[in-house]
């Protein structure tokens, strides 16, 4: 499912192979890439990067909404800042995490809030009651993040990615009216 959200300052759109070059500023990052593993490992050139992209790319179509990765864009600029994403968590059972990164150069600038609001808001006229969002307990700006876009702390556990994590969650009641 092809979507295009708008903020204030950014566009919430589908991934392109044209995006590997800024997706790599995102994904060949080691600030991001030692919080995305294991579900991910770092990118490390602009081919393997096009190779994720084009990959995400194909599976989006099959994936039934709300899943799916998408590019964050400054409308200003067009520059490419960050990633969403909303996929199953392993076990592959009920659970559908809202995850983001950002290029460590947008970091502080409050994209990645913006983001995840328009983009949980929408996920949420999807017939979906809950999403999650997981961390490891080191990874303060996650967490920081979490909270900041409504999200409230369910626990900790090793259930996803056989690591512990604490587990934050948001309904729609927790959104702001």
């Amino acid at each position: 499912m092809e979507i295009s959200l708008t903020t204030d300052r950014l566009l919430i759109r589908d991934w392109s192979v044209d995006d590997a070059g800024q997706a790599l500023a995102i994904y060949g990052s080691p600030d991001v890439a030692r919080w995305l593993t294991p579900a991910m490992d770092r990118v490390g050139d602009v081919a393997t990067m096009r190779s994720v992209l084009h990959a995400w790319q194909e599976a989006q179509p099959n994936l039934p909404p709300p899943r799916g990765r998408w590019a964050v864009q400054r409308r200003d600029d067009q520059v490419l800042v960050g990633g969403l994403g909303i996929r199953l968590l392993p076990p592959y059972e009920d659970d559908l995490e809202v995850s983001w990164q950002l290029a460590p150069g947008a970091w502080g600038q409050g994209y990645a809030t913006e983001a995840a609001r328009a983009l949980i808001a929408w996920a949420f006229t999807q017939d979906v009651g809950e999403l999650f969002a997981v961390a490891r307990p080191n990874n303060v700006r996650a967490i920081a993040m979490a909270k900041r876009i409504g999200m409230q702390w369910v626990g900790e556990t090793t259930k996803y990615y056989g690591l512990s994590l604490q587990v934050y969650r948001v309904r729609p009641s927790d959104l702001p009216s």
